[in-house]
């Protein structure tokens, strides 16, 4: 697996843009960690910053994209991982405004896309997915980003059919001293301001990890000077003790905790509370016999506590009342697998994963939920069993497959008359794949995978036909089973590189959401699905380097004769980068077509196709200045040419912030910014 070189945009906050901060219980401490750092840097051992490009291209290691999400992309860098993953061709995200996004891989999105934490899983609360998975995952705070594409592995976790997406925490590294500390700190247009701290202290046997951020933006404004309903102000906080009693051995226990709100453009509610806490607990022992390489086993308990209301961060609209809505998910899970190494070339993963989530919610007028107590509408529980081999049959060819059953269930709360009406679901999914390395040195791969999905709480519990009186589709909802083909192949040469990968796929009983008449209602149908992502690089100089990337998906509703909604259009980044000496500088010009294959009224619980959209190109520029080994500064400017433009993949526009219509929101003009970086 190959490390990803990727564009750092490096932001130095404004005085204006640290005020709102500087009473922060975060900012306070990240202050206190960086006075004491900065005085021992000539003592301490030094460490030098990654060097930080436009980056249009993404090295692959068959079917994973691996990267390191503490290098920021441009435009800005993000405030959650959706913003993050949408600079990884392939990838699109459902917009409401400012942050909390939801992505889309492939045309694909929810519980098709699954997004782990270290191995866990955090579900949202809100039944339109005010706060999708993404909103509580700070990139900057992980070591290692993993995209496994389509149903290529069994070991993370049911239903990922679209893909497996991983941000890690490494076991810190004090080989060059006890401490290790980055930190980075962002200011730019509309308020824009963030701090990221991440402090590990320790030596071979024990050790203590603290990584925090804060991210705040207020209301930006698009490309024609209108302003938009999209601040926000959210932080997490995260804390690991380790043991480490040798090199084979690591017992960690980790807590976190988070919170925030966030204004919607596209939203009858914003979000007031996005509060997350998290424990959990890892074992992991290598090396202890020659066939038994490794086994681990993990513990977690996270909850999503939401609330959206419209009245504390907007005017409720006149002949509106003031209510609100607190939600709940609770998810409990774990997992214990091991790594067999029956010979040199054949390794095996076996194990089992369980998970059990809970949901329930409270409203009411104004305050008055808080009086309220919580009622449980849905509970949900699986328990999966799962085998992986690798195979390498020559040196240069490898096969790798997998087998994995789930046995799904859920329980209906909702009707006092069905009380606990239960739905379950014995669910096989595989996969096989070959990878070839050429006499050239390029390599390939082919992989045939097959996932069956049970239908998530947004598909069962949220639509408006759910229940027995209004169609029943808590029980006639059928798991969407995905058969997808998937190759690759990635050249290098000395100054060149070029990759593809490509997926065609049959979905029988597609989840299709249908929104014809005002209220959703969801069914089955038969879907084709078919798409590319394809980018090179070629140094044309040793100081400048020359990237592209295209990516597009496409899908069709083979039961209606439409399109399948939600597709993103075909989309090209064009990057040129220089790097020498302490300079690096770069472009990053995005062209995006229009989409004129849609399904009115058609969609998914957050996002619907309302009409076709038009193209549109943004043209994004930096530079950085390397102060000392150990700090950097970047200066950048965003959609430099002031366009008015926004995504496919968007929300209308609310009308009780005047929005006309089916009016998509638009995404944010120019936008400055300024970052620095430090590491010790």
């Amino acid at each position: 697996m190959q490390k990803t070189t990727a564009h750092t945009t490096v932001f130095v906050p404004a005085a204006r843009a640290v005020r709102p901060l500087l009473a922060s219980p975060l900012a306070l401490a990240c202050a206190a960690l960086f006075a004491p750092l900065a005085q021992a840097q000539d003592s301490a051992p030094t460490h030098t910053l990654d060097e930080v490009l436009v980056t249009a291209v993404h090295d692959h290691s068959a079917v994973q994209v691996v990267t390191d999400p503490k290098i920021p992309r441009q435009p800005i860098p993000a405030s959650d991982a959706a913003d993050y993953l949408k600079t990884i061709p392939g990838f699109a995200a459902v917009r409401n405004g400012g942050s909390n996004g939801d992505p889309v891989f492939r045309g694909q999105f929810g519980s098709r896309l699954a997004l782990l934490t270290n191995g866990t899983q955090m579900l949202g609360a809100c039944p339109g997915r005010m706060d999708a998975p993404s909103a509580y995952i700070a990139p900057e705070t992980f070591d290692v980003l993993t995209l496994i594409k389509g149903p290529q592995t069994v070991l993370w976790g049911p239903g990922a059919s679209a893909g497996v997406v991983r941000f890690e925490r490494e076991r810190p590294d004090f080989s060059s001293g006890p401490v290790n500390f980055t930190a980075s700190a962002l200011g730019g247009s509309a308020g824009r301001n963030d701090q990221n701290a991440d402090l590990a202290v320790g030596n071979s046997q024990y050790y203590a990890r603290l990584s925090a951020n804060h991210s705040h933006g207020q209301d930006y404004e698009d490309g024609n000077g209108q302003t938009i309903p999209s601040a926000w102000d959210k932080w997490n906080a995260d804390l690991a003790l380790g043991w480490t009693p040798d090199a084979d051995t690591l017992v960690e226990l980790s807590a976190g905790a988070g919170d925030g709100w966030a204004r919607y453009a596209a939203r009858g509610m914003d979000g007031t509370q996005f509060r997350r806490d998290s424990v959990g607990l890892r074992l992991q022992k290598k090396n202890l016999t020659p066939w038994l390489t490794k086994v681990e086993a993990q513990l977690y308990r996270n909850t999503a506590d939401h609330l959206m209301d419209n009245f504390q961060r907007r005017t409720t609209p006149a002949g509106k009342m003031a209510m609100a809505s607190n939600v709940k998910r609770v998810v409990t899970g774990g997992r214990i697998a091991a790594t067999l190494q029956p010979t040199p070339a054949l390794t095996a993963d076996i194990g089992l994963d369980l998970q059990r989530n809970t949901h329930e919610g409270r409203s009411g007028m104004g305050m008055s939920y808080l009086n309220k107590p919580w009622v449980r509408d849905a509970k949900f529980a699986n328990l999966g069993l799962f085998t992986e081999l690798r195979w390498q049959a020559a040196p240069s060819t490898l096969w790798v497959g997998g087998l994995r059953l789930d046995r799904a269930e859920t329980w209906d709360y909702r009707n006092p008359a069905l009380t606990g009406q239960r739905k379950e679901s014995a669910l096989p999914s595989g996969f096989a794949r070959w990878e070839h390395t050429l006499a050239s040195g390029a390599t390939t791969y082919i992989g045939l995978g097959h996932v069956q999905r049970f239908p998530d709480y947004w598909e069962l519990i949220s639509p408006g036909n759910s229940t027995p009186a209004a169609g029943n589709a808590f029980a006639t909802l059928e798991p969407e089973k995905t058969t997808q083909l998937d190759v690759g192949v990635n050249w290098k040469g000395q100054n060149w590189q070029f990759w593809t990968s490509a997926y065609a796929g049959m979905v029988r009983d597609f989840i299709l959401f249908d929104y014809t008449g005002g209220a959703s209602k969801v069914r089955n149908v038969d879907a084709r699905t078919a798409g590319f992502e394809l980018g090179g690089s070629y140094k044309l100089a040793p100081a400048w380097t020359a990237q592209a990337t295209l990516a597009y998906s496409w899908g069709r509703n083979s039961s209606d004769g439409t399109a399948l909604p939600q597709m993103p259009p075909l989309e090209a980044r064009l990057g040129l980068d220089y790097a020498q000496g302490p300079w690096t500088a770069g472009a990053l010009w995005r062209l995006v077509a229009a989409q004129h294959r849609y399904a009115l009224n058609q969609g998914n619980v957050v996002g619907r196709d309302f009409g076709a959209s038009s193209g549109f190109g943004t043209l994004a520029l930096h530079a950085s200045y390397r102060v000392q080994r150990n700090m950097k500064v970047t200066v950048g400017v965003d959609n430099l040419l002031d366009k008015a433009y926004a995504e496919h993949l968007n929300r209308a526009g609310d009308a009780g912030f005047g929005f006309p219509g089916n009016t998509r929101v638009n995404e944010p003009g120019r936008t400055l910014w300024l970052r620095a970086d430090m590491q010790f």
